[in-house]
Formats: C-alpha cells, structure tokens, sequence
C-alpha cells in the first residue's frame, strides 16, 4: 500500500497561525480573568456560568459583567459572519480582514483602559466598555475562526479538542505518531496544539502581560494580531487562509 503524502505546507502553515491565534486567545482570558473583574472574553462558557452564579444570587460577580460579555461576544460574531460571508462572496482577503478588526478591538479595549485607569489592573472596579470590547473582538475572532474551518482549532475552545485527542488514542492506542498516517498525524497535532495553546497563552500572559496592567497587556496582544493580520496579507491569494 502506498505511503501517504506528507502535510503540504500550506496545511502546516495555516496549523500554526491557528496555534498561534489559540494561545493569543488564552492570553486574553488571562489578562481578562486577573485583570477585569473575573470575566472571561474568550471563554463564553464561563460566563454563561458567571452569570446564572450572579442571577441565583451566589458568587461575587455581579451580572453585569458576564452579560456585557456574553452580548459583546454575540454581537461581535454576528457581525463578522455577515461581513466576512461579504467578502468571500466578493473574493475577497475575509481571513486578514478578520483578524484586522479583531486586533482593532483589541487595541481600542487597551487605550480606553489607559486612559480610564492608568497602567495597572483595572480590578475589582471592572470596566463595562473595556469588557465589552475585548469580548467583541473575540466574537470577531470565534466568526474568523469558523470559517477558516480548521479541523479541533476552534481557537477559542479546548474541552472538544480534548475529548477528541483522548478518543483518537484510544482507538489507536499502540500507534504512535510515525504509525499514523499525514492526516492523522495532523490531527492530532492540532488538538494537541488548541488544548496546550489555550494552557501557554494563560501562563505566558500570567507571566508576562499581567504585571505590565490591563491596557498595555491588551496592546501587546493586539499588536501580534495585527502582525498575524499582515503577514496574511503578504501571503499570495492562492495560498491564503
């Protein structure tokens, strides 16, 4: 039986922007989470949860911030959907254009931030604006993502691709990654990159965005999406997302 073919390169190349966007997306519920008033922008399941806590009266979020996120995140993605299926129709660059406003939100959560609350933790005070900016910009991202339609990278979620990984090894428990063929390789490449991605970017922000304050940590990561947004543009059409 034939070997089959390696991953081409552009199957590689759109693996690691996913990678790259899923630890981006880790990084932001970092900085949101420890920064802004326990919300998640990233996760919408967390605050799905927040905010029945806050109905019910337990917890000490109060409802408005998990609904600003959750509303944000709606309409961000509902919007994307309606301009990214736009510019496909059209033959347009949909992917760049993507990320283009997704780092746009990001930055414009960051500077309002600046300005309302200096350069530290926006804290137990929390900013509705900040919250629902950065929220939009991940429903942004979540529309980006699903049309790109990449198989386990969601980006913005890792319990699927979990679940996915754990079934896939255990109906091959004795093939390793040189007894899998080029797709299942792949596969499982990307599940393992959407879980340990989301892991890295929560540790790295942490790390190293957090201690610079909510507004500047949220600069920094919209400034790599916006470099992911140019380097898809330099990318020939063909090869394109």
């Amino acid at each position: 039986m034939p070997e089959a073919p390696p991953a081409s390169a552009s199957d590689v190349r759109r693996t690691v922007v996913m990678t790259v966007l899923t630890v981006l997306a880790g990084a932001v519920d970092a900085v949101s989470f420890l920064t802004m008033g326990h919300v998640f922008c990233a996760l919408a399941t967390g605050n799905v949860l927040f905010l029945s806590f806050a109905l019910a009266g337990e917890g000490d979020v109060p409802v408005a911030r998990p609904a600003t996120a959750i509303g944000a995140f709606v309409v961000g993605a509902a919007v994307a959907a309606v301009v990214l299926k736009w510019l496909a129709d059209r033959g347009r660059a949909w992917f760049p254009f993507g990320l283009f406003g997704e780092a746009a939100l990001l930055a414009c959560g960051g500077v309002l931030i600046l300005v309302r609350h200096g350069t530290g933790a926006v804290g137990g005070t929390s900013d509705l604006g900040g919250v629902g900016l950065v929220a939009l910009a991940m429903g942004v991202r979540a529309s980006t993502a699903l049309r790109v339609h990449m198989p386990g990278m969601p980006t913005l979620l890792s319990q699927t691709a979990i679940a996915q990984l754990v079934n896939d090894v255990f109906r091959r428990p004795g093939a390793a990654l040189r007894g899998l063929t080029a797709e299942q390789r792949l596969a499982r490449t990307r599940w393992t990159a959407t879980v340990a991605g989301i892991f890295a970017g929560g540790v790295l922000a942490t790390l190293l965005l957090v201690p610079l304050g909510t507004g500047r940590a949220l600069l920094v990561i919209a400034a790599l999406v916006l470099f992911l947004a140019v380097t898809a543009v330099a990318v020939p059409p063909r090869q394109r997302l």
